[in-house]
């Protein structure tokens, strides 16, 4: 009876441990066969890449990444997918896997380069900024979050230029709607939109105009010492720009302002008429 038990625990425990060994082995093969066939995607989709057929290829590199997602090669698959859409100006689609891969893969090395590729489809889809400030104003935030968060990286480098970029993008929006409040004669809407430009985009291209822009309009609608203060401005900063020239010329004994000369060209207009008559 006890010879009996002993063979039945050792048949259980042999059976046990072959079916395990058998699982095991089968086991091993499916990540053999998924990884081979991961690889073999991958490599597809890199090969069609280089032909040029970019939706196809990031097809491929989806399902290299599906094949084996706990391998280390599918968070680069998933990356190559989105870096494809962007080459190719599909920059919606690009967005879309780069968002996906940055919540799938946090800590992956490449995150702060998945972060720079999302600020730059947001920063591709500038189309006219006087607009549509949407993709701009992400852009802003995405380059910002990149500085802050991977300082010590090219891409924070490469996007504090860009920022300079798209300080000059809004500045121009402002000068935009302040030439057409002044073309409007909104005089006072006009200079609050100049003021914008001096105050918050001192470093663009733009300030020196906007300067002088409120020097003529302060000129214009008579107060003379906001006038001669941005003019002091101009002269200390930008000298030799010739919009500090346009501005000297304004407080010349000679200078008219177009307002002014418009009032002269009325009063002539009814001389005239009444010589006429």
């Amino acid at each position: 009876m006890n010879f009996l038990k002993i063979f039945l625990i050792f048949f259980f425990i042999s059976f046990f441990l072959t079916n395990c060994s058998k699982k095991e082995k089968a086991s091993l093969i499916v990540e053999e066969d998924a990884e081979l066939q991961m690889i073999r995607a991958f490599k597809e989709g890199y090969d069609v890449f280089r032909d040029g057929d970019a939706i196809y290829a990031a097809k491929k590199f989806n399902e290299a990444e599906l094949l084996f997602p706990q391998s280390s090669w599918a968070p680069k698959a998933a990356l190559m997918a989105a870096y494809v859409y962007y080459s190719q100006d599909y920059y919606f689609d690009a967005e879309a896997e780069l968002k996906r891969f940055i919540k799938t893969y946090p800590k992956s090395p490449d995150i702060s380069y998945a972060h720079f590729l999302l600020a730059m489809c947001y920063y591709e889809k500038i189309v006219d900024e006087k607009k549509d400030l949407g993709p701009l104003l992400q852009a802003q935030e995405k380059f910002n979050f990149i500085i802050k968060n991977f300082p010590n990286t090219d891409y924070a480098l490469d996007a504090g230029y860009k920022l300079d970029l798209i300080q000059d993008y809004l500045a121009s929006k402002e000068m935009y709607i302040a030439s057409h409040y002044m073309k409007k004669k909104k005089w006072i809407a006009s200079i609050n939109r100049y003021k914008t430009v001096v105050e918050q985009y001192e470093k663009t291209i733009y300030v020196e105009e906007a300067l002088h822009r409120l020097v003529e309009l302060y000129f214009t609608i008579g107060l003379k010492d906001e006038s001669q203060r941005y003019a002091s401005l101009l002269g200390y900063n930008y000298q030799s720009s010739k919009w500090y020239e346009k501005s000297y010329k304004i407080f010349n004994k000679e200078y008219k302002s177009k307002l002014e000369l418009k009032k002269e060209k009325k009063s002539m207009l009814k001389k005239f008429k009444k010589l006429i008559d």
